[in-house]
């Protein structure tokens, strides 16, 4: 099943090939303006880009108008040209962030401020894997550790992992029950931040610890809603029916939407 509904997800999303683009307008004013920021090593962002906005189709009620900046590049020191111009948020509800670029920082200290400033100003944000991986060599890295809500920087083998959660009444999860994932990259927690509330853990085969998978955070002066999870190496995992739901329920929260009034849930 995961395959067919993989094959309709691609056909019925398929994107203009560039590196910037904005899916067909839908048929009613959007509800919600949405940046998706994808690419980098490791992962299989070309369909990564097709799977979240497709999720959000089908579980949210509200009209989401995306556009995706792919910077397509498998290389983890490439720093994305979108973010030179200090414009580059204006005009959007919320940004996801769905990149892995561990090596960018190195040598441009002010790059990860470039990132934040719109963020810190009160833009919405969602956090998606390797995007706690990020931006992690520069001089200024704890911040962008403070906007993700943790610092992480290893993971353990890849194996399926119950998502346990631990705020089920949370408003961003309420409704929804635990669930395994059919595989999975399990990142180790090395520091949780005061702004942060987790949301869920998954034990980890390697050293049999407890991992928080989905958290929220309130960044900067402003308490910038910002909605993240670990989970999302593999593309089965992303198509789970939970996943879809929990991720389009973190980025109904994070615009500060009614979430159980506004998610297509299947429970």
């Amino acid at each position: 099943m995961t395959k067919h509904i993989l094959s309709a997800f691609l056909i019925a999303f398929s994107l203009i090939a560039g590196t910037s683009s904005t899916l067909a307008k839908p048929t009613k004013e959007p509800e919600i303006k949405a940046l998706l920021i994808t690419g980098g090593c490791c992962h299989d962002y070309g369909t990564h880009r097709e799977i979240l906005p497709a999720a959000v189709d089908l579980k949210s009620k509200l009209e989401v108008e995306w556009t995706i900046y792919h910077q397509r590049t498998s290389k983890g020191h490439r720093m994305l040209e979108l973010y030179n111009n200090p414009d580059w948020a204006k005009g959007y509800d919320v940004v996801v962030h769905n990149e892995c670029f561990a090596n960018v920082g190195k040598d441009n200290e002010d790059f990860v401020e470039r990132i934040l400033a719109p963020h810190r100003e009160g833009v919405p944000a969602v956090m998606v894997h390797c995007s706690m991986h990020s931006y992690r060599t520069g001089e200024n890295k704890e911040e962008w550790w403070k906007f993700c809500g943790l610092y992480t920087k290893r993971h353990g083998a890849k194996h399926p992992f119950e998502v346990d959660l631990l705020k089920p009444d949370h408003e961003a999860l309420k409704g929804m029950s635990n669930w395994t994932t059919p595989q999975g990259e399990l990142y180790f927690i090395e520091k949780i931040y005061p702004t942060t509330t987790p949301l869920a853990q998954s034990i980890s085969k390697k050293d049999g610890k407890a991992h928080v998978t989905i958290w929220t955070n309130h960044y900067g002066p402003n308490k910038t809603r910002v909605f993240a999870t670990s989970i999302g190496h593999h593309n089965e995992t992303m198509l789970q029916d939970q996943y879809m739901e929990m991720f389009t329920r973190g980025l109904l929260w994070a615009v500060g939407k009614p979430v159980a009034e506004n998610i297509n849930s299947a429970e």
